[in-house]
């Protein structure tokens, strides 16, 4: 396995989490979007330990599941770059696990209540109530469910992700 290309390998691993950020967003579509969500795909939040192909991977993921899932542009946009803004300085993290997921709920709850109130007309919900609601959300996707996935990773990461997660 020591003799595959690192530039392939990196834009397999992007693909692969992308397509599967993609597929859970819109296998779990009805829970996916709104003002009360939990978006399974943001288990994936947790890659950044493994691979920095993550944050490509989880942006186009996030990007193509927005716009397949009929979000608005606003929503396409600035819900993509809420998981870039957490992919990137989850990657950061990267060596704390229990840190890496806390860029991309806080940037999510942040950011997305803004869409919600602004793109689709929510305001029969005050802000602080969508961040507690988006804030709920992200954290049974990328804590919950982002840490059952890690824990699973961590037994074979070195075998699906190369040397970069031989530090695992």
């Amino acid at each position: 396995m020591k003799n595959r290309d690192p530039k392939v390998l990196r834009i397999t691993q992007g693909a692969v989490i992308a397509a599967l950020y993609v597929a859970l967003t819109m296998i779990f579509a009805p829970i996916s979007f709104g003002p009360v969500q939990v978006r399974i795909a943001e288990a994936l939040c947790i890659m950044p330990i493994f691979t920095p192909a993550a944050i490509p991977g989880l942006f186009i993921g996030c990007l193509i599941g927005n716009m397949i899932g009929g979000g608005i542009i606003i929503d396409v946009i600035f819900g993509s770059l809420a998981t870039l803004i957490g992919a990137v300085l989850g990657y950061l993290l990267r060596n704390n696990r229990w840190l890496v997921p806390l860029p991309a709920v806080i940037a999510n709850a942040l950011i997305v209540p803004f869409v919600l109130r602004f793109g689709y007309g929510v305001v029969d919900v005050a802000i602080p109530v969508l961040m507690f609601q988006i804030l709920v959300g992200e954290i049974a996707g990328c804590y919950v469910l982002g840490e059952l996935l890690c824990t699973a990773l961590m037994k074979h990461g070195n075998r699906i992700f190369g040397e970069q997660a031989d530090n695992l």
